[in-house]
């Protein structure tokens, strides 16, 4: 049937007053109940069979059924429900296919399922939907409604069909009920006395106009006669219905989650009980995850939660990352109230709700991406272009104005837009890194910071499709599951050093520490890695820097042998936000010691005595200093703190938990730490003991330098990368070498090959010189990774315990190891890999012979190698058999 076509409504009035409803026409009933609803829709049933139109129902709400429904359809309905064999819950009934759609399952999931039933019945069928109110109850706010109803009308639009709509007025706000009236073809409001007096007012009624269309219209159900009002006794009673209708309509300027809000409020404020309420705020607004949500029940108070209102821009949930920090703070207020009040840095975050981000897509006509990028097939494909148009939506002039809010509250303070989704730091997935923080200087005229604002939101936005965040979620059977963006807002903490900002160190904290460098440390004592400035260097692998890392058993102990050790392995640059040219940049150490005030070096830098001895022997005084936060290291007052603050943490999350903090140290010594993020660390532990074979076809041997859980495994593939050849390729054409790696990758993957990789220096850093720039997407199939030394260049591996790339390969069960140039720990015979054809060419044909030369991938046929790894005696052999 063609597009537009006249189709009968089983009202003969209505036809005429509308000029028929069209095929691909979607109609909303603007109803006071659905009484009212009942009685258009009922003739619209009752026409659509006697046409032997294709009729669906398509259920979800709690109200009882729009269509007759027995209480065997129910139970039928039920079972299919619970039916893993069936893709869709659907009973077909006297001409009328009913499906029954779950929409406690979200917005995504729910929204994508009605998607697909609606193109598998494809063209010319008619609908008929519950009220669009329920959906508002669900998700307690009028934004995903409207938002079902903006990416849902459309695609029916598309396939010609007729569908019939309810909502109940006086239930939304303005802008909701704007939404869906400029998204529909038809809107109508209905106004009863009784079933025989039913006032029709059409709103809206596309492509359609006749002189009388826009009149009331007087409804008798029981004649089924429709008719324009023009008699002024009529037209004057018409009028008095709906205001008397109207006058009971209070609040709809406010959205339901205002209204909640307020009304919570009152009864708090009256003294009533409001147990039940903080249960539900909890649910609604700040997280999915079962075990975070228990704790947060445990400790926030109903004050908590209007505080988070308060400062949230946007409905739906803040997200993990803020309730990790949220739930962290609460913890050691409770529990440890003189670090509270005396050390802990008071919290001034924002939260922008997750539903903005649906909002952003749907609003920016990305929704038929997301639908295909949810697929198999399209889910890598159609992520790159989601990602791109992430980038490039923009803003409704109201979400602007919240931006503008949040920045009138900072002023010019920087600040920092961090990821806050669905699933991250909880327990079970950290997403590690997998998500952007975006720093903004926040200075300049307030339309240059809202548009670098906006440009960070934009930025995490669009990290949620990086390659990195797809492979993450698809290796832990996350690609299907709703991942839905809240954003964390909080000011960069620090101190004004001339044009730069910075605190006087950051880092990260572990209340367990699975790696033991030194013999005879307490693990469960925890561990810090800190580093001078801003933290990224904390957790990120850049350039010459290595942060100071401190066993909370043992804080002053170091794997360093002397003096030129400290040199080489401190920190050379730190991190910064520079004012003047609006940007996050490094600055050489020695330039960030020239502006911090002297009471701060003091504590930053460890000097190199010896060198000072002779410059004096030779009659000149010069200070020789490296930074490793020394004077921090031996602060007792702060390291007792942060082992009680750790500890604490871990108790009440029943878990070893991971923190990332700032750092700020006063004149007198004072300290003050911003707790800025606190999740469930996700750690390899294993009580078995592997036994080492004897054996002569020995590939590698060492002690006491890695990280994993005890294992026994076959390889089938061995991936080497020459650190000499590495070292002379041209340096312009490294980062080439983390394509090739992830070639290598992808045939493990493909093959199911289980793979060890062995490259140069520092895994995953950014810095082609210390090592091979990969992301975790490029290495996630291998099931080992080996860092190798080669001190001649300067590759030096760091077991990077407490970064993201670190947190990545223990989620994976990756197993993580150096290869040392220390005799005494370890053996390492890599002429054997050089017995073995290198089947790169097979891999990949279209690489260059330097290429080739340095890089080697051999395949065991019969006679594979073994892996055996001890984690109790840190003990990892390798051989061929």
């Amino acid at each position: 049937m063609a597009a537009f076509d006249r189709v009968k409504s089983g009202i003969h009035g209505l036809d005429k007053a509308l000029d028929n409803i069209r095929l691909g026409d979607n109609v909303v009933w603007n109803v006071t109940n659905l009484n009212e609803f009942s009685y258009f829709v009922n003739p619209y049933v009752k026409q659509a069979k006697a046409d032997n139109r294709n009729l669906i129902y398509i259920r979800f709400a709690k109200h009882p059924p729009l269509i007759e429904m027995s209480k065997k359809d129910f139970e039928l309905l039920e079972a299919e429900q619970n039916n893993p064999d069936t893709e869709f819950c659907m009973i077909e009934r006297d001409g009328i296919k009913i499906y029954q759609v779950n929409p406690y399952n979200q917005f995504e999931t729910f929204t994508l399922e009605v998607h697909r039933i609606i193109e598998k019945e494809g063209f010319d069928a008619f609908y008929v939907f519950d009220c669009l109110s329920d959906l508002q109850a669900v998700w307690s706010t009028d934004l995903m409604m409207s938002n079902f109803f903006k990416v849902t009308c459309p695609f029916l639009f598309e396939l010609d069909t007729v569908a019939f709509f309810p909502i109940i007025r006086g239930r939304h706000s303005y802008d909701a009920i704007a939404k869906i009236r400029e998204t529909t073809q038809l809107f109508l409001n209905v106004y009863s006395n009784s079933p025989e007096e039913v006032y029709v007012s059409p709103l809206k009624v596309w492509n359609r106009y006749s002189q009388t269309m826009f009149l009331g219209h007087k409804y008798n159900s029981k004649t089924g006669i429709l008719k324009v009002l023009q008699e002024g006794q009529e037209v004057s009673k018409y009028y008095k219905t709906i205001n008397d209708s109207d006058k009971h309509q209070n609040g709809q300027t406010l959205d339901s989650w205002e209204r909640y809000m307020l009304q919570v409020r009152m009864k708090y404020e009256k003294g009533e009980n409001v147990d039940d309420e903080c249960d539900k705020l909890c649910e609604l607004m700040m997280t999915k995850d079962e075990q975070m949500l228990s704790k947060i029940k445990e400790y926030f108070t109903f004050e908590d939660y209007t505080t988070i209102y308060d400062r949230r821009v946007g409905s739906g949930l803040v997200g993990g990352k803020a309730c990790g920090m949220l739930l962290a703070r609460k913890i050691i207020e409770k529990n440890c109230p003189e670090i509270y009040e005396n050390n802990l840095e008071p919290d001034d975050s924002f939260y922008i709700g997750s539903d903005l981000f649906y909002t952003y897509i749907v609003s920016n006509d990305l929704w038929d991406l997301r639908v295909k990028q949810r697929t198999e097939e399209g889910y890598y494909k159609y992520g790159k272009e989601l990602e791109e148009g992430l980038k490039n939506g923009t803003f409704s002039d109201e979400i602007k104005k919240a931006f503008i809010n949040i920045l009138d509250y900072f002023g010019q303070s920087p600040i920092i837009v961090r990821s806050s989704s669905f699933l991250e730091d909880g327990y079970g997935n950290a997403f590690a890194g997998k998500y952007e923080s975006v720093f903004c200087a926040n200075q300049g005229s307030l339309e240059d910071r809202l548009a670098a604002f906006e440009d960070a939101v934009k930025v995490v936005y669009s990290s949620t499709m990086n390659i990195s965040a797809l492979e993450y979620r698809k290796l832990n059977n996350l690609d299907d599951t709703d991942e839905q963006m809240g954003l964390l807002v909080q000011r960069v903490s620090g101190s004004y050093h001339g044009n730069y900002l910075f605190p006087t160190a950051a880092g990260v904290g572990f209340s367990y520490s699975p790696y033991s460098p030194l013999p005879d440390m307490d693990n469960s004592k925890g561990m810090l890695r800190l580093v001078m400035g801003l933290g990224t260097k904390a957790v990120d692998r850049t350039k010459k820097d290595y942060p100071r890392i401190i066993n909370l058993d043992k804080p002053e102990v170091t794997l360093m042998k002397d003096v030129k050790e400290k040199h080489k392995y401190s920190q050379h640059y730190l991190d910064v936000i520079d004012l003047k040219n609006v940007s996050l940049h490094d600055i050489p150490i020695s330039e960030g010691l020239d502006i911090i005030p002297r009471y701060a070096k003091k504590v930053l830098v460890e000097h190199d005595k010896e060198a000072e001895r002779m410059f004096r022997d030779r009659g000149q005084k010069r200070e020789i200093v490296f930074a490793n936060c020394e004077g921090i290291v031996k602060n007792s007052d702060f390291i007792d703190k942060m082992k009680t603050i750790l500890k604490t943490l871990e108790t009440a999350y029943d878990y070893p938990v991971d923190i990332e903090y700032t750092l700020n140290i006063g004149e007198d010594n004072s300290f003050n730490i911003n707790l800025l993020q606190c999740r469930p660390l996700q750690v390899s532990t294993s009580t078995e003991d592997i036994e080492m074979p004897e054996n002569k076809n020995v590939f590698f041997h060492i002690k006491q330098s890695s990280m994993g859980m005890s294992r026994k495994n076959t390889i089938d593939t061995i991936c080497y990368v020459d650190p000499h050849k590495y070292y002379e390729y041209p340096y312009a054409q490294k980062g080439s070498i983390s394509r090739v790696i992830s070639n290598v990758n992808s045939y493990c993957k493909q093959n199911e090959k289980r793979a060890i990789l062995i490259v140069p220096g520092r895994i995953g850093t950014s810095s082609p010189e210390l090592g091979i720039p990969v992301v975790f997407a490029d290495i996630s199939h291998f099931s080992a990774i080996l860092e190798e030394s080669y001190s001649k260049v300067g590759y030096m591996p760091e077991l990077s315990f407490g970064s993201h790339m670190f947190q990545d390969l223990v989620e994976a069960e990756i197993y993580y190891g150096a290869l040392f140039e220390n005799e005494k720990k370890i053996e390492f015979n890599k002429e054997m890999i050089f017995k073995h054809q290198n089947i790169l060419k097979d891999i990949n044909p279209n690489l260059n012979e330097d290429i080739y030369n340095m890089v080697q991938v051999i395949d065991f046929d019969k006679n594979k190698a073994e892996l055996y790894h001890d984690m109790n005696k840190d003990e990892t052999l390798c051989i061929f058999k």
